[in-house]
């Protein structure tokens, strides 16, 4: 009896089960580890998510973010075994698939409106409750 391996098989071995969902931009907090010579640590990476690309285990995402004045942008696979974990902490509001133009802004004009999900405050409390009024029959009479 043969065994038949496929693409698929091969890639769901190398692909990471715990991922957050995030989206193009999203503030993330990516923590990698960074090997130097022997040892090894971690590193954060704070930043916005510019660009999602690829399927599989080919997916990529580009973060960037500002140091001192500098943009930095890295990209990495989705997948890549460096990526130790990745914390969502906002959820930015774009109409966009690819934030390119981030590039050209700096400062507070680089800021992202945050994604408000109104589901979930709906599913709380109603958005507009009319305060109850007495009946006009139960009101008292004036003299």
């Amino acid at each position: 009896m043969t065994v038949k391996i496929t693409i698929d098989m091969i890639e769901d071995m190398h692909r990471k089960k715990s991922l957050p969902a995030f989206r193009v931009g999203d503030q993330v907090r990516l923590t990698l580890k960074i090997v130097e010579g022997d040892s090894e640590r971690l590193q954060a990476f704070e930043g916005t998510v510019i660009r999602l690309r690829g399927h599989g285990l080919s997916r990529t995402f580009t973060v960037r973010k500002i140091s001192y004045g500098i943009g930095v942008e890295r990209t990495l696979p989705l997948h890549s075994p460096r990526i130790e974990k990745i914390d969502v902490l906002r959820s930015g509001h774009v109409r966009r698939g690819r934030l390119y133009f981030l590039r050209h802004r700096s400062g507070k004009a680089a800021r992202l409106d945050e994604k408000l999900d109104h589901r979930e405050g709906a599913a709380e409390a109603p958005a507009h409750v009319a305060p109850k009024q007495p009946p006009l029959s139960a009101a008292p009479a004036r003299s």
